[in-house]
Parts: C-alpha cells; sequence; structure tokens
C-alpha cells in the first residue's frame, strides 16, 4: 500500500501511522494510537527492570585470631548473602605484625569455602595483597 493511502486510511480512523520496522524491505508500517503505544512499551521496560536482579560483592572481613563465635555469626551472614543470589568476599586482615600467620589466615579462608560449599562455589584461589588476604564466593545455581 503507499503511504498516501496509509496515512488517508489513518485519518479518517483517528490513529497515527507508526513506523514498526524501518530495515525491513519494504518499511513496515502499523496504523495505531501512537501515545497508548509508548505507554504500554514504557510499562513492559518497567515490568522487565522490576524482574533484573543485580548481582552485588558483600564483604565479610576476618583478623587471623578470628573466635569461634565470631566466625560462626559471619558464616551465618555469609549464607544469607548467598541464597538471596549476591556474591560474598571473604578478607583476612592483616595488621602489624600479624602478617607472619598468614597461613592461619589460608587456613581460615579454606574452612570459609568448605563450610559454604553447598550454596556457593569458589571463583578464584585465596590471594594475598599487601596485607589483604581475600577469597570470593559466587552463589551456586
Amino acid at each position: 500500500m503507499s503511504s498516501s493511502n496509509a496515512i488517508a486510511i489513518a485519518q479518517r480512523l483517528g490513529l497515527d501511522l507508526v513506523e514498526v520496522a524501518p530495515d525491513a524491505d519494504p518499511p513496515v508500517c502499523r496504523i495505531l494510537d501512537y501515545k497508548k503505544f509508548l505507554y504500554e512499551k514504557r510499562k513492559k521496560e518497567k515490568e522487565a527492570k522490576k524482574k533484573q536482579h543485580t548481582v552485588t560483592l558483600k564483604e565479610l572481613r576476618f583478623r587471623p585470631h578470628t573466635d569461634d563465635h565470631d566466625y560462626n555469626f559471619k558464616i551465618k551472614h555469609a549464607r544469607e548473602f548467598l541464597t538471596e543470589g549476591n556474591k560474598v568476599k571473604a578478607t583476612v586482615q592483616f595488621r602489624g605484625r600479624d602478617i607472619i600467620y598468614s597461613e592461619k589466615g589460608k587456613e581460615l579462608l579454606d574452612r570459609f569455602a568448605e563450610d559454604l560449599q553447598d550454596i556457593g562455589k569458589i571463583e578464584g584461589k585465596a590471594t594475598l595483597e599487601g596485607k589483604r588476604m581475600s577469597l570470593i564466593l559466587a552463589p551456586a545455581k
């Protein structure tokens, strides 16, 4: 149909002629209410955005001499973060001469990963960066 005929039909119906697929050969147009079309499009985009979940990185800090009660409390928080779909970064902070206990920090992070292996998977080995040793866990699907 020629564009002049389509425009005439759209005006007669009190609607708009909207180009839907400009890249097609020939271009595809539809006769519809443009304001209603934009409203529904925005509504669909908003609904899709609601259903999205952004993954955030939650950090838990330990010291090489972290007590069992504190450790268990942080494990509980890590479980909550992983079940919500967030990543967890466990960091052992070494202060002053604590760096001589780097092996103890490594054991702590290994124990942390082992305790959470049922709901999380390790993204990389524990790495020592300056005076911090860290490990990242992602939620297991």
